[in-house]
């Protein structure tokens, strides 16, 4: 479990981050959902460590996450920005093999192979494993960020709005990939999303975010309410079902 207890975040006099508190249970998806500035990407990079809070504290499995070593923390959570340019041109397999580097440090052993080939093919990605980054498509792209992350096998993924840049048909597929690999790796994913109604039909929690402040923290089902989404949003919403799945019209 991830128990962030209490974090404080400013920049200058605005403060971004106001007292959140919440816990992260392992095995689902958690989607942190809120307008423009409500804070979700600065708390994800505090949980991650890549942002230190001005105070509070988040612990990873009864562990506060300054007590970390770095290794062992790259072991057990690894994140995905939404900006991932690279300096260097690198085919997809190379970029994966990256994943492995916390625990081979870039000598890879049949060990390492073995992940990053069960990687490539989890993607559907071993049939163009050798075209550079730069060659792909953005659906293919991400996917060899996520079959990076896939191969690194930590027990926690943190992915910062992974359907950024992505079309109708691969934001689909790529929800549907998290979805599978938290019922078949019993992976716990937590995704910063725009969409409410990818956060809607596939996230098991939602966390809820407002000017820095949390507003709900729930289960889906609770959480895609009329009143819950004007109150964040400040706009009318229209919740049909649609196969069993709550369908959010806003237009």
């Amino acid at each position: 479990m991830i128990e962030i207890k209490n974090i404080n975040k400013s920049y200058g006099s605005k403060k971004v981050v106001d007292n959140v508190s919440f816990n992260i249970e392992e095995g689902k998806i958690t989607s942190f959902i809120g307008p423009n500035g409500a804070g979700k990407s600065t708390v994800l990079s505090i949980i991650s460590r890549l942002l230190d809070a001005d105070s509070g504290e988040v612990f990873i499995d009864g562990k506060e996450i300054k007590a970390w070593d770095s290794k062992e923390l790259s072991k057990k959570l690894s994140i995905l920005k939404q900006n991932n340019n690279l300096n260097i041109r690198l085919t997809i397999r190379e970029l994966v093999s990256f994943g492995r580097f916390p625990y081979c440090e870039g000598k890879l052993k049949k060990e390492d192979e073995k992940f990053i080939e069960d990687a490539l093919s989890y993607m559907q990605l071993t049939d163009i494993q050798d075209k550079y980054i730069d060659e792909l498509s953005g659906g293919q792209r991400q996917r060899a960020y996520i079959a990076m992350i896939l191969a690194q096998d930590t027990d926690y993924i943190l992915l910062d709005e992974p359907l950024n840049n992505l079309d109708m048909k691969h934001s689909a597929e790529m929800m549907r990939m998290l979805r599978q690999m938290v019922n078949d790796f019993g992976k716990t994913i937590v995704i910063v999303i725009h969409d409410i109604n990818f956060a809607s039909c596939y996230s098991d929690t939602i966390v809820a975010l407002k000017d820095g402040k949390l507003v709900n923290h729930t289960s889906t089902e609770e959480m895609i309410t009329e009143n819950n989404l004007k109150r964040l949003y400040d706009m009318n919403f229209n919740i049909k079902e649609v196969d069993n799945q709550k369908i959010c019209i806003y237009f």
